[in-house]
C-alpha cells in the first residue's frame, strides 16, 4: 500500500473489527470512531461513563445504537472492561479515550486479563508523504526512552507485522544515527552495526536491517550515492530505527507540522494492536491510527487462521 486512504479503501474489502475504547468520554475519540463508523470500516464498543458519553455523542451527532455503551464510571476500571473485550476476543483492539496512559498501559499489561504477551511493547507510526513513492515506518516516537540493542531488536521485530499488513514486500529497515560509519564514541552507531550484522547473518526473519545510516541516505538514492554507501537498505528504507525517543519525537512533530504528513501510530508487541493518540493530535491522526490498527488485526487472524 502506498497511502493512509489505501489503508481505509482495503478496509472496506474486509469483514468490519470491532475496536473497544477504555474511558471513551473523550469527544476527539469519540469523533474519530464515529468517523470509522460512518466510512463503514468498525464497529464500536465503548467503555465509559454514559452520561458523559451521551452528551458527547449528543453534540457530536453520533447515533449511540449504533455503538455498544458499557457504563463504567471509573477509568482505570473502564480500561479493565475494555481490555477484557479484546483479550475475550469479543473485539479486536484497544483504544485509550479520557484516561492517563500510565494506568491505561496496566490494563493493557494486566497478567489476568490484559494482552501481555512476553514480547517488548513498542509504538511504529506510520507516515504518508506526498514526496515519497511510499509509506514509511518509524519507530520509536512514544514508548522506550533509551533503548538498549535488545530493545531495537524487538522494535524491529515489531514492525514486521505492520509492514506484512501494509503488504509492504521485502521490508528494508535503517537504523538511523548521525553518521553512516560506527564511531566508539556513539552507542547508536554501535548497535546499528551490530544489528546489521545480524541481519546478513540470517537472525532477522522478514526484514533486512542495515546501519548505521543517515536519514537521508536511508531514504534517498541519490543521496546514497552521493556518499558511496553500497547497501541493499540505504535509499530503499522502508522502516525507520530511530536511536532513541528524543529523535523519534521531534521526527514525528516535524512531519506533521513542517511538512504536513498524514501519520498513524500504533502499539505493538501485546496480543492485538493498541492504538494511544496525543490530545494534541489532529482528528485525521486518530481517524488513521484507528484504521491501521484495523488492517493489522485482521491481517494476524488471517495469519493466525493460516498457521
Amino acid at each position: 500500500m502506498k497511502s493512509l486512504r489505501e489503508v481505509k479503501d482495503r478496509l472496506l474489502e474486509r469483514e468490519k473489527r470491532r475496536v473497544a475504547v477504555a474511558a471513551a468520554e473523550d469527544r476527539p475519540v469519540l469523533e474519530a470512531v464515529k468517523e470509522a463508523m460512518d466510512l463503514g470500516i468498525a464497529e464500536a464498543t465503548l467503555c465509559g461513563d454514559e452520561s458523559k458519553i451521551r452528551q458527547i455523542a449528543e453534540e457530536i451527532e453520533l447515533d449511540l445504537n449504533r455503538v455498544t455503551v458499557i457504563h463504567e464510571p471509573e477509568p482505570k476500571k473502564a480500561a479493565e472492561r475494555a481490555v477484557r473485550l479484546v483479550h475475550d476476543k469479543e473485539a479486536h483492539l484497544v483504544m485509550k479515550g479520557l484516561i492517563g496512559t500510565a494506568d491505561f498501559l496496566k490494563a493493557v499489561l494486566n497478567k489476568e486479563y490484559g494482552l501481555r504477551t512476553g514480547k517488548l511493547l513498542s509504538h511504529v507510526a506510520v507516515f504518508d508523504s506526498v514526496k515519497m513513492d511510499r509509506l514509511i515506518l518509524m519507530t520509536d516516537a512514544a514508548m522506550i526512552m533509551y533503548p538498549t540493542l535488545e530493545e531495537k531488536i524487538g522494535m524491529i521485530n515489531n514492525t514486521i507485522p505492520v509492514c506484512k499488513a501494509l503488504e509492504i514486500e521485502n521490508p528494508k529497515a535503517a537504523a538511523v544515527c548521525a553518521v553512516e560509519v560506527i564511531n566508539p564514541s556513539m552507542q547508536p552507531t554501535i548497535d546499528a552495526g551490530s544489528l546489521a550484522i545480524m541481519s546478513q547473518r540470517g537472525q532477522f526473519k522478514g526484514i533486512t536491517v542495515d546501519g548505521p545510516l543517515g536519514l537521508d541516505n536511508a531514504l534517498d538514492v541519490d543521496a546514497a550515492k552521493h556518499k558511496g554507501i553500497n547497501s541493499p537498505v540505504a535509499g530503499h528504507a522502508d522502516v525507520l530505527l530511530m536511536p532513541n525517543i528524543e529523535c523519534g519525537n521531534i521526527m514525528w512533530k516535524t512531519l506533521v507540522y513542517m511538512a504536513r504528513c498524514e501519520i498513524a501510530g500504533v502499539l505493538m508487541g501485546a496480543a492485538a494492536p493498541v492504538v494511544i493518540t496525543s490530545r494534541s493530535d489532529a482528528p485525521e491522526t486518530k481517524l488513521n491510527s484507528i484504521a491501521l490498527a484495523l488492517l493489522i488485526a485482521g491481517s494476524q487472524e488471517e495469519a493466525g487462521h493460516e498457521g
